[in-house]
């Protein structure tokens, strides 16, 4: 990157944060935000950003990309106010902290692969003071996601099957035992002890399968969500009323939409 461009960057930057600062000062809305009440606002940008990647909308990405720089800078903003932390505090840590992670970038550590680059990045991460190495995943995370990080980084310290075989085998296991509790009647939450077996089991297949469980389940909505229009739309053009038509009726116009 060209020096102008650079300065560019930096000019932009610098009347982005006056931007968001002054709006803590003037506008009646912002001056009543704080950390908490912006929770919210964070993880919808956040969500917005991954449709529109999904989507492989650039243009929507460039837009979402901002309202997600906005809520970093908003939160440091309050962190200024409060003098509880700086924006150059937070920038610090965070290149203090990529530079430590990466040791084959920025030292003379010798890598293989990404997934060597993992499981280094793992044990540099238990060495910042981490009481356990499930820590650091978000509670606040999507299940399936969250399931699925769990699992990963149990996996990088050992604590994994060696090949899919056995995961797949778990499935079933996990299947046969909800199957046998929903037959014989127990309370319901044991059933929904079970069901989640069966789900963090599948969760597991799926990172042998390298499949992020979260994107998969997106698609497969996105797809259910198209072939139901395509029934609802037949219902229209057909003057009928989807709670009329019989389940075979639907069904053949969603094949007909595969």
């Amino acid at each position: 990157m060209s020096s102008s461009e650079n300065k560019a960057i930096e000019k932009e930057f610098k009347k982005f944060v006056e931007i968001v600062r002054k709006l803590r000062t003037e506008c009646p809305w912002d001056k009543e935000q704080t950390h908490s009440s912006l929770r919210r606002c964070l993880l919808e940008e956040s969500y917005e950003v991954l449709e529109a990647i999904d989507n492989n909308n650039l243009e929507e990405l460039k837009r979402e990309l901002g309202d997600l720089l906005l809520q970093v800078v908003f939160h440091t903003t309050i962190g200024e106010e409060q003098n509880e932390f700086s924006l150059s505090d937070v920038i610090k840590i965070e290149s203090e902290k990529l530079i430590a992670r990466h040791p084959h970038v920025f030292g003379d550590v010798k890598v293989s692969g990404s997934d060597e680059v993992k499981t280094n990045w793992e044990k540099l991460k238990s060495k910042e003071g981490r009481d356990s190495t499930l820590d650091g995943v978000p509670k606040e995370l999507p299940a399936l996601f969250r399931a699925y990080r769990i699992q990963e980084k149990a996996s990088k310290v050992g604590f994994d099957w060696k090949d899919e075989k056995p995961v797949y085998q778990k499935i079933l296991e996990e299947i046969n035992e909800l199957k046998n509790n929903i037959d014989s009647g127990v309370e319901k939450d044991k059933v929904e002890d079970e069901f989640g077996d069966v789900l963090f089991s599948i969760v597991n297949y799926s990172r042998f399968l390298r499949i992020n469980p979260e994107d998969a389940l997106r698609k497969t909505i996105e797809k259910f969500i198209f072939r139901f229009q395509k029934i609802e739309e037949y219902a229209k053009s057909s003057n009928k009323k989807l709670e009329d038509m019989s389940l075979e009726e639907m069904d053949e116009i969603w094949i007909r939409a595969k």
